[in-house]
Formats: C-alpha cells, sequence, structure tokens
C-alpha cells in the first residue's frame, strides 16, 4: 500500500459559540478526486460562458434573419416576375417584326421607327384578340352602338389614343398592327357615312350608329362597302392595308360620340 493510500485530510470546522472544534478527516486520495472534480467542473464554466455567449448571440439574431430571408424571397419573386413579363415583351417583339416583314412599327407621323426606338415602344404594347380560340361571336341585328372588336385575329396595339393639348402628336384613334388582308369587321350595325381615299388614313370606312356614335377604320387594303350601304355589326367592310400616312401594315379604329374620339379600350367587351 503506498503512504498517500495511508494518509488522511482533516478538516476542523469552528461553530461560533461553540468552543468545541468539529472535525472532519478524508482520506487524501477523496481529497485529490474533489481537487480534479473541481477544476473539471471550473473548465466547463469556463467552456460554458465562452460558447454560450455566440449562441445566445446568434439566437437573438435568428427573428432578423428570418425577416431578411422573407425579404430576399419577395424580392427573388419580384424579380422572376419582372423577367418573365421582359421574356414576354421580348417575344411580342419578335412576332410583331415577323408580322411586319422585319420593319419598323407603324407610325402616322411621316417617318419610320427605328428598330431601337420600336423596342421601347413594344414594351407598352397591347397584344389583343377579339375573343377567346373557337368562341362564337353575337353580333346584334340592325343598328347598333360600337361594342365589337373589328378584328378576327390577335394583333398589336401599337399606338395609343393621345387626345388633343398632349404635348405628343394627337392621335384620335389606336393602331392595331395586323398583316395586309385581314378582314375588317363592322365594330356596330349603321350606315356608311364616308368610304374613300384620305391623304393621312389611305383607304377608309367611316360608319355611323345610333347614339350619336361614329367609327373609322384606316389604312385599308381594300374597301368592300360604299357611301350609302348599310352595314350590320361584324359585317366585313375592307381588309387591312398599309395605305396612307403609314410606315407598316395596320388598322387605325376610332370611335367618336357627339364628334369626340373615345378611347376604343375602354369602350369594346372584346379587346382584351
Amino acid at each position: 500500500m503506498s503512504k498517500e493510500h495511508g494518509r488522511t485530510v482533516t478538516v476542523v470546522v469552528h461553530v461560533d459559540g461553540d468552543p468545541t472544534p468539529r472535525q472532519y478527516r478524508f482520506p487524501l486520495r477523496f481529497y485529490r478526486v474533489g481537487q480534479v472534480t473541481a477544476a473539471a467542473v471550473a473548465v466547463m464554466v469556463v467552456l460554458f460562458f465562452a460558447f454560450a455567449g455566440p449562441i445566445t448571440r446568434n439566437a437573438a439574431r435568428a427573428p432578423a434573419l428570418d425577416r431578411e430571408v422573407a425579404r430576399l424571397k419577395l424580392e427573388n419573386s419580384r424579380v422572376q416576375q419582372l423577367a418573365a413579363a421582359l421574356n414576354r415583351a421580348e417575344a411580342n417583339y419578335q412576332e410583331l417584326r415577323q408580322l411586319l416583314g422585319g420593319r419598323a412599327l407603324p407610325t402616322e407621323t411621316g417617318g419610320s421607327t427605328s428598330v431601337a426606338a420600336a423596342s421601347a415602344d413594344l414594351m407598352r404594347a397591347v397584344t389583343v384578340r377579339a375573343a377567346p380560340p373557337g368562341a362564337a361571336r353575337r353580333y346584334e341585328t340592325g343598328p347598333s352602338v360600337p361594342g365589337h372588336w373589328p378584328l378576327d385575329v390577335e394583333g398589336f396595339v401599337t399606338r395609343g389614343q393621345v387626345r388633343p393639348g398632349d404635348p405628343a402628336e394627337s392621335h384620335p384613334g389606336i393602331d392595331i398592327a395586323v398583316p395586309v388582308g385581314t378582314p375588317i369587321r363592322a365594330a356596330g350595325g349603321g350606315s356608311v357615312a364616308a368610304a374613300g381615299t384620305d391623304p393621312e388614313y389611305g383607304l377608309y370606312v367611316l360608319l355611323r350608329h345610333p347614339g350619336s356614335y361614329e367609327t373609322m377604320y384606316g389604312h385599308a387594303s381594300r374597301l368592300l362597302v360604299r357611301e350609302g350601304d348599310v352595314v350590320a355589326a361584324g359585317q366585313v367592310i375592307a381588309l387591312s392595308g398599309n395605305s396612307g400616312r403609314s410606315t407598316a401594315p395596320h388598322l387605325h379604329f376610332e370611335i367618336r360620340r357627339d364628334g369626340r374620339s373615345i378611347d376604343p379600350l375602354t369602350v369594346l367587351r372584346e379587346g382584351n
């Protein structure tokens, strides 16, 4: 047996008011074990505070990080939506260029629009269709106010209405890019107030409808009605073209009431 095995450690305890001290003897090996245990506990306490601080700080930051992740997800969703919109605009641009044979967009200012400028305009172009594919179109019989899109095929509104007084050149109707020879239908039933040739609008048809309404169809390649004819809503009155003051095939379409121009996109039921 080693010497240390037989040695002891004496702990003397003095209690106030008690003259007799109390003594406690422990084997020396227990004392050594206690020292090692105390040292281990001290090390564990130091390690706990060393690692608990960063963990606590990270835990406090977790809600802020969650909010940041949510914000980034929302921004990413918006970026994806913008990218999809740009892709659609680019597809529309390429489709319209193909439709127009690679030429500039139609304008009525006497000069052609460059492709670079046209791409900016196409960002605002509105794709329009007369009705969903395969859907039957119902037209009124007899005279009726304008209520139908004048084209059967899908087209692009390349220029909207510009009212008088606007800094841009006044434009009382809308321009819809379609291939030459596309049938143009009467937006409502009425009579042909005028049909002929105009320096600005080329071959055109002006229809008169009830309620002081008129509709104007310009830049046609062929007229199928004459002044004084009575036409029904949906009747083909002309074929689209590129006549008059125009740089590419399109239909110039106007709606008037009491001599004042109205934006067709706010009136017709089937333009969207």
